[in-house]
């Protein structure tokens, strides 16, 4: 399709190698084969399904590290992830989530956990086998994150889980749960430690499952007197935080380049709509005020691709993208918003029916301003950032 053709012209900027290009000219022509707008009412299933179906086609090969493992590569390839999440987005936003939690849910393993660790959940996570969970937020822990209360107590060869999780993604179907509680090696930050957590765990249950407007896996955990074996414990106690850090900071270019993926398909829509809806004897984008609206959105695209890809780069050039990581998902899920609600908007009525791509994509890109470091919080780095190194 010519659209899918205009999707892929980014491919030819010096940001990518031929690795790249190849895997997203693979990618689409599978996502064509084996993705289709919306989604049944068994939003469970159809994450089983799609992690599944993805594990087949290979894809989350890049969602973890290690080739021994089933892994693409040593490393996590930035560009690589980012790439698959704005394709997937563009087809089916439940199988970009699908993908995001399988690499968000098992990096913490990827980048900091033992031998042991690696080689018992990474290869079922890369083949779809085992589905993976982040378990970071708390209600009163969601960007202040060193407010956290669950806690982990060692007793002899066991941690003590109490408390609770919330607004976890895959909570309810997941099969491990990456968890981070507070042990209490020192205040703050420095006092978390990170854990994976089987799921059906004596004292570990779902307490609560979420509906949200874009049906996703969403859930409330509780934990009472749950015995974790000191051997799921990832790196040294007190590390929790920095470990979190350190996954956030390889997928959160990811969620910017989900957010242009629901963009570029935002713009597809609403330029094929303006070409074909009958407007004052012509058609719509025979209007100026069309053609503006279509030039600000088609700009605002390219805006955060080169942002997310910069980033991207940058990453696996083994250099820090504290900043650029940040103005990537700022601009990106900001303007993806601000895309969508023009796409609908050039729909008229029909932009607002249930079922329409359009309102699909307008429910799918408000969570993404939120999780993984809210629109507020990527400004705050970006300033300091600013402040500190100019």
């Amino acid at each position: 399709m010519n659209d899918d053709r205009a999707a892929l012209r980014h491919l030819a900027w010096p940001f990518f190698e031929e690795r790249h290009r190849a895997m997203a000219v693979g990618l689409e022509a599978w996502c064509g084969e084996h993705l289709h707008a919306g989604h049944g009412a068994d939003v469970d299933a159809e994450c089983r399904a799609l992690v599944k179906a993805l594990g087949q086609g290979g894809w989350l090969r890049n969602a973890v590290a290690g080739t021994a493992l089933g892994g693409a590569a040593e490393v996590i390839d930035t560009r690589s992830i980012c790439l698959l999440r704005e394709t997937l987005a563009r087809h089916h936003g439940l199988a970009d989530f699908a993908f995001a939690m399988q690499g968000l849910g098992s990096g913490a393993i990827s980048l900091a956990g033992t031998a042991a660790q690696r080689e018992r959940y990474l290869p079922r996570v890369a083949a779809g086998e085992a589905l993976a969970a982040f378990a970071l937020s708390e209600p009163a822990a969601g960007s202040d994150v060193a407010a956290m209360q669950c806690s982990a107590v060692l007793d002899g060869d066991d941690y003590v889980l109490n408390g609770e999780k919330t607004w976890i993604s895959n909570g309810g179907i997941a099969d491990f749960y990456v968890l981070f509680a507070r042990t209490g090696e020192a205040p703050g930050a420095r006092g978390i430690s990170a854990f994976i957590v089987d799921a059906g765990l004596p004292g570990f249950e779902i307490a609560e499952r979420i509906e949200v407007i874009a049906p996703h896996p969403l859930a409330r955990l509780r934990f009472t007197n749950c015995r974790v074996p000191r051997s799921q414990m990832i790196g040294a106690p007190g590390e929790g935080f920095k470990i979190a850090m350190r996954t956030l900071d390889v997928f959160r270019t990811s969620v910017a380049a989900a957010a242009l993926g629901f963009a570029r398909r935002a713009l597809q829509e609403g330029l094929s709509q303006a070409q074909s809806r009958p407007m004052f004897g012509g058609h719509l984008a025979d209007l100026p005020l069309a053609q503006a609206k279509l030039a600000d959105m088609a700009c605002g695209v390219d805006s955060s691709a080169l942002l997310v890809y910069r980033a991207a780069w940058q990453r696996d050039q083994g250099q820090g993208i504290t900043r650029e990581a940040a103005m990537a998902k700022l601009m990106a899920t900001e303007t993806a918003q601000q895309v969508i609600d023009a796409a609908l908007q050039l729909h008229g009525g029909r932009g607002v029916r249930s079922g329409e791509i359009v309102e699909s994509l307008y429910r799918e890109i408000r969570a993404l301003r939120i999780y993984e470091g809210a629109s507020e919080v990527q400004q705050l780095i970006i300033g300091r950032d600013l402040l500190k190194n100019g």
